[in-house]
C-alpha cells in the first residue's frame, strides 16, 4: 500500500456522514455559494491534523494529489504536512522549494480554512524579508481566495510587528463586495491593534465612517466597551 493510499484509508477510517452534512452547509457548498461544490469526509479539524502529522514525510508527488482531491480534508491535510515540512526546512532552498510549489496549487486553498490556517505560515514567513508583490497582485484577483490569502498571509508580518502592508492591503479591500473580506480585514486590524492600538486607531479614524460594519465590528471587537460604541454610532 503506497503512503498516499494509506493516508486517504486513514481519513475515511474517520469519516462522520453527520458531520459531513454539517460542514457542507457550514462551509457553504451550494449551487452560486462561496463553497460550490466542494466535498467533505466529516472529520473533526484535530483528527485531520493528526493524519498528516503521521505522514509528515510524503512526497511532492503525492502531495499534489491531495491537493487536486475533491475532498476537503485530503487537501487541509496535504497542505498541513506542507507547513510541517516548511516549518523543518534546514535551508532557504527547500524553504524556497515548499512556497513555490504552495503557489503553484494557490487554487487548492478554496475556502477560508484552508486560508486561514496555511498561508501565514509559508507565504508569510517565506515573503517577510522578500518583495512581496505578490501580495499586491492577489490582493487585485477577481478570485475570493487570492484576496483573502493576501490579507491573511500578513498576520506573520502582524506578529513581528511590520505593518505597513497590512494597512496598505486593507485599504484597497475597503470597498470590497464579499463579506469574507470584510472578516478578513477587520480580523487583521484587531491584530494589529492587539500590539499597537495608536496605529490601528490611526486607520480606523480615516476610514471607519465608509467601510463595511462587518469589518469595522471585527476591527474594534476587543476595544473597551465605551469606545467601540462611538466607533459604532459615528462619534469618534
Amino acid at each position: 500500500m503506497t503512503p498516499l493510499t494509506q493516508l486517504r484509508k486513514e481519513l475515511k477510517s474517520h469519516a462522520q456522514p453527520e458531520r459531513a452534512k454539517f460542514h457542507a452547509r457550514f462551509f457553504k457548498t451550494g449551487p452560486g455559494e462561496y463553497g460550490e461544490g466542494d466535498k467533505f469526509l466529516g472529520l473533526p479539524v484535530p483528527k485531520t491534523r493528526k493524519v498528516a502529522r503521521q505522514f509528515r514525510e510524503l512526497s511532492f508527488v503525492n502531495i499534489e494529489k491531495c491537493l487536486a482531491s475533491k475532498w476537503h480534508e485530503e487537501r487541509f491535510a496535504g497542505l498541513l504536512i506542507l507547513v510541517d515540512q516548511f516549518k523543518r526546512a534546514k535551508d532557504e532552498k527547500t524553504q524556497k522549494t515548499i512556497y513555490q510549489f504552495l503557489i503553484k496549487h494557490v487554487n487548492s486553498m478554496n475556502n477560508w480554512d484552508l486560508v486561514d490556517t496555511i498561508v501565514h505560515h509559508i507565504i508569510g514567513v517565506y515573503l517577510f524579508e522578500r518583495d512581496r508583490k505578490l501580495l499586491y497582485q492577489y490582493v487585485k484577483s477577481k478570485s475570493l481566495w487570492k484576496r483573502r490569502i493576501a490579507i491573511i498571509s500578513t498576520y506573520y508580518f502582524i506578529k513581528e510587528k511590520d505593518f505597513d502592508d497590512t494597512l496598505a492591503l486593507a485599504e484597497i479591500l475597503l470597498h470590497d463586495k464579499e463579506d469574507l473580506i470584510h472578516k478578513a480585514v477587520g480580523w487583521m486590524l484587531r491584530e494589529v491593534g492587539n500590539r499597537d492600538r495608536k496605529t490601528e486607531e490611526a486607520f480606523l479614524k480615516k476610514h471607519y465612517k465608509t467601510m463595511p460594519r462587518t469589518m469595522l465590528r471585527y476591527a474594534i471587537e476587543k476595544f473597551p466597551e465605551t469606545l467601540r460604541k462611538k466607533y459604532l454610532h459615528g462619534k469618534i
